[in-house]
């Protein structure tokens, strides 16, 4: 065999003694500090201590803006149905879900937790639409028509 020292497994290139690690981040050297790190009186080479965290500072919360556009559905589809002759009763139904889906959804933009306050003011209008007027509209358009029928 060759004259070299083979490693205690018997395989692999011959050991040497362990290196220092190179100067840098986390590793004390001799002489200057490293930037950002000023030496200390009497400690030259320690690194300092951490910056402290900022206080509070998250993510902004998303805007909630379910109950504006549910309210602008129902409201829209309330004013279809009840346009339509067979389908007034189920206009009523979703204007008044358009009602009070509006009128959450524009508390809760006056709030500041949504961005739609229009679209939430839309559906309220619709579902008062929906609820109020066409139903009216329609009872009176059918009283006038019995009246002139007699």
């Amino acid at each position: 065999m060759s004259g070299t020292n083979p490693t205690p497994g018997g395989f692999g290139p011959p050991s040497q003694p362990p290196q220092q690690p190179a100067p840098g981040y986390g590793y004390p050297q001799s002489g200057t500090p490293s930037y950002g790190y000023p030496a200390a009186p009497g400690q030259q080479g320690t690194p300092p201590a951490p910056y402290p965290q900022s206080g509070g500072y998250g993510m902004p919360a998303q805007p909630s803006n379910g109950m504006g556009t549910a309210g602008l559905v129902l409201g829209i589809i309330g004013v279809v149905c009840s346009l339509t002759f067979f389908l007034w009763f189920f206009g009523v139904i979703l204007g008044i879900l358009g009602i009070i889906f509006g009128a959450v959804g524009r508390s809760k933009a006056n709030r500041g937790e949504a961005t739609n306050k229009g679209a939430a003011t839309a559906g309220l209008v619709c579902g008062i639409v929906a609820t109020v007027i066409l139903p009216l509209l329609g009872l009176l358009l059918f009283a006038s028509l019995m009246g002139a029928a007699s």
